[in-house]
């Protein structure tokens, strides 16, 4: 079993997608860390991302990532988020990650994965797939506690506008926007915590397996 969860950033789809692999016991895969990593190698380089020759090193190295080696904790600044943001955007990155990403979600047994394309490029043949959403303003008041509890000097106010403007970029771009998948069901946590989340998620996919 395939599950694919799609959304914007901090819709809580990661906390969900999580929940959803231990319960089911499959294996999970946030593919917003692979954009992470090489947004953090990015700024680590100050890459310009006028510089074709930049990307292309980008591009390769996003081809050479490591799985088992990648740190959340390490990779949730606001900055590297903003990177990511950025470099997903880059068809020459999405290209080489895009096999790493079809070969997880289609290994034995099946598997969970959480990002802004799974089930429309990744796995649009995954049996779940469900698109969390949430207000904008919910979304940047749970990235701004998140920042703050990091000690992050950031406004909520910033954050708001980051959140804002990650959503254009991301619902903008030409490779692989964030979009619903038609066959999608949607789930809208702007008022739910996050262990009613989890329970309207696991009602969806029993509901999606009914069927």
């Amino acid at each position: 079993m395939i599950i694919a969860i799609d959304g914007p950033a901090a819709s809580g789809k990661g906390t969900i997608a999580r929940r959803l692999a231990a319960h089911f016991g499959l294996p999970h895969l946030d593919t917003g860390l692979l954009y992470r990593a090489v947004g953090a190698k990015a700024l680590a380089d100050h890459v310009n991302f006028e510089d074709e020759a930049a990307l292309a090193a980008l591009a390769a190295l996003a081809g050479a990532l490591n799985l088992a080696a990648l740190d959340p904790e390490a990779l949730k600044s606001g900055a590297v988020g903003e990177a990511a943001s950025r470099v997903a955007a880059l068809p020459q990155v999405r290209a080489k990650l895009l096999t790493v990403q079809q070969d997880f979600a289609r290994q034995p047994g099946g598997a969970v994965l959480d990002g802004r394309d799974i089930g429309t490029v990744i796995a649009p043949e995954a049996e779940v797939k469900i698109f969390v959403t949430a207000s904008p303003q919910a979304r940047a008041a749970r990235r701004h506690a998140e920042l703050a509890a990091r000690g992050e000097g950031v406004t909520p106010e910033e954050v708001l506008a980051d959140i804002l403007k990650r959503d254009e970029r991301d619902s903008g771009r030409a490779s692989a926007p964030l979009i619903r998948a038609g066959d999608a069901e949607i789930l809208d946590t702007t008022t739910l915590n996050i262990d009613e989340s989890w329970q309207a998620a696991l009602a969806l996919v029993a509901r999606r397996r009914a069927s």
